[in-house]
């Protein structure tokens, strides 16, 4: 069915199976949804170190679990008539459990990894990075061409990396080296700004990590942003965005970063795509006060 309410953009639902998925036209390219699975955190990942009063009333209205939180990850593919692109590539086989599915919903939705010709970075963590080799290290996208802004590239390439990252987060900085070594010789980068493919401009939204991408596609009424882990949830991150979160490599600069986003989005009623917000990721932004409110794609 079509979406009421989104503009200029035709917006169609699937069924809520593993491999739904949403569709529209943005530009000139077909947009699709496709899940890699969920992740599975504690609470506390979220939510430790915040004052619990306010916090308390923050969540009131979201119907969230009490011992552990499932982020879905929803991945963007764009394809016109001469390129299927896909913005990151999950997390492939050995990260988590609950993700890495994201194969077997691109065959759902009839799209072959050797048929994808451009993979678009957002930031190198496991869940939008590993996904690029599969369990014998060979290239999933074998056809592919990568590109990822130079910021990002050069601080996951940087040997220093692994001892400044943080022990919780070591082991990101050793997989993405190698995996990134693996496709080094089809890599290309790219800085804020810049006309990444057709029709697909580069974003600056440091803060999640230290060169975290954003991508503008469209215009106008059905203009879309691929905004990837720069507004990280559905609840929190639009009820009080200016708190720091752990979940950003830099808390203060990732909330910085979370306003400004939010601000243009609502003021400029642009169709957002969050990796990590609920049914499929795909909607809007509404401003209530002093906070944002996230209206899904079928509202």
């Amino acid at each position: 069915m079509v979406l009421a309410g989104l503009g200029g953009a035709a917006v169609a639902q699937g069924p809520l199976r593993a491999f739904a998925k949403t569709t529209a036209q943005i530009g000139d390219y077909e947009f699709i949804s496709v899940s890699d699975g969920n992740l599975v955190l504690p609470r506390s990942f979220f939510f430790d170190g915040l004052p619990q009063d306010e916090l308390a009333q923050a969540l009131a209205s979201f119907d969230l679990p009490q011992d552990q939180l499932e982020p879905p990850c929803n991945l963007t593919l764009l394809r016109n008539a001469e390129r299927v692109v896909l913005f990151d590539a999950g997390s492939g086989p050995t990260f988590m459990p609950s993700a890495g599915t994201l194969l077997d919903n691109l065959d759902a939705a009839g799209v072959a990894a050797d048929a994808v010709t451009d993979v678009v970075f957002t930031h190198g963590h496991p869940d939008h990075l590993w996904g690029v080799l599969d369990d014998f290290d060979d290239l999933v996208f074998p056809n592919a061409s990568y590109h990822m802004g130079q910021v990002e590239w050069d601080y996951w390439r940087d040997p220093a990396t692994v001892d400044t990252i943080g022990e919780t987060r070591a082991a990101f900085a050793v997989g993405a080296a190698r995996r990134l070594d693996a496709i080094e010789d089809r890599m290309s980068h790219f800085s804020d700004a810049a006309e990444v493919l057709p029709g697909i401009m580069a974003q600056a939204s440091f803060g999640h990590t230290p060169g975290h991408m954003s991508f503008m596609v469209g215009g106008d009424s059905d203009a879309l942003m691929i905004g990837g882990d720069a507004i990280g949830n559905h609840h929190l991150a639009f009820a009080r965005p200016g708190w720091a979160s752990g979940a950003d490599q830099d808390p203060d600069l990732g909330a910085q970063t979370r306003q400004r986003l939010l601000d243009r989005l609502a003021h400029e009623q642009t169709l957002l795509m969050g990796f990590h917000l609920p049914n499929g990721g795909l909607g809007r932004v509404a401003r209530d006060g002093d906070s944002y409110r996230f209206v899904r794609a079928d509202q």
